[in-house]
């Protein structure tokens, strides 16, 4: 928007996180909350005896680096200045990633990829 030369962006870009979109996350809770008693009631016993539900990984099981986030985000909101990595500022925990397995078993699969998340995001935050 300000139409600047670069942009810095903290670290060396090679840390790797997880992104999931807003709407898949809804579309995860929901899918839980319909299961059928005769696949959600085992889930309260294998996993915790307290009898509360139980704690669910929900996420692409997908990452990216830093570096590719910040390209991809550039081409979605057509910048088209330099990144500059600063290695002198940190870079965090080097991958974040989720283990979605147990949610694959019961039939979820994320559905939005991270390009289409980021430009639904875009548009949605350029026609408010």
């Amino acid at each position: 928007i300000n139409n600047q030369p670069t942009v810095a962006i903290w670290g060396t870009g090679t840390p790797r996180r997880e992104f999931l979109y807003s709407d898949d996350m809804a579309e995860a809770c929901l899918y839980l909350m319909n299961l059928p008693d005769e696949q959600f009631k085992p889930l309260l016993a294998s996993y915790r005896n307290d009898g509360l539900p139980p704690l669910v990984n929900i996420g692409t099981g997908v990452d990216v680096t830093i570096k590719e986030l910040a390209e991809l985000v550039s081409s979605v909101v057509g910048y088209n200045g330099a990144l500059e990595f600063d290695s002198t500022k940190p870079d965090g925990t080097m991958r974040k990633l989720m283990d979605v397995s147990f949610m694959r078993s019961l039939g979820w699969k994320a559905a939005t990829s991270l390009g289409d998340g980021l430009e639904l995001a875009y548009k949605n935050y350029i026609n408010r």
